[in-house]
């Protein structure tokens, strides 16, 4: 019995990280920006940036990605201590609710993260 708990418990494991997986070796990379040895911008910040621009909302954007409010205010507040000028533009809510709004700034940091990521990929591709 605990031989096929054990075999359904590694087949569970395998499938997290890939769900087809392919034969034989690959390469496999992660790329984030840092400034002075922080986390400036990785996937998910991009990808939190991006969704404020889509919805207009941190709270909404969050909820997409299914991150607590206060992580993705914790990472919308580094990434504007750490740009040269903020990313991310907000004003606080009240009877019309608030906003979030991309700077040109923040949309700089997403294309320069998605260059970077584009860059690696032809890299690992050529191996």
């Amino acid at each position: 019995m605990d031989s096929v708990k054990s075999q359904k418990h590694s087949r569970l494991k395998l499938s997290r990280f890939r769900r087809h997986p392919k034969e034989g070796y690959s390469v496999q990379a992660s790329v984030w920006i840092e400034k002075d040895g922080e986390l400036y911008v990785g996937g998910g910040r991009a990808l939190l940036l991006e969704n404020i621009e889509k919805h207009g909302s941190l709270a909404a954007a969050a909820r997409v990605m299914n991150v607590t409010y206060r992580n993705a205010w914790l990472w919308v507040d580094a990434m504007n201590r750490l740009a040269p000028s903020p990313l991310v533009e907000k004003t606080a809510g009240g009877a019309g609710g608030g906003y979030c709004r991309i700077t040109d700034e923040g949309r700089q940091a997403i294309a320069r993260y998605r260059a970077l990521r584009s860059e690696l990929a032809a890299i690992i591709a050529d191996e």
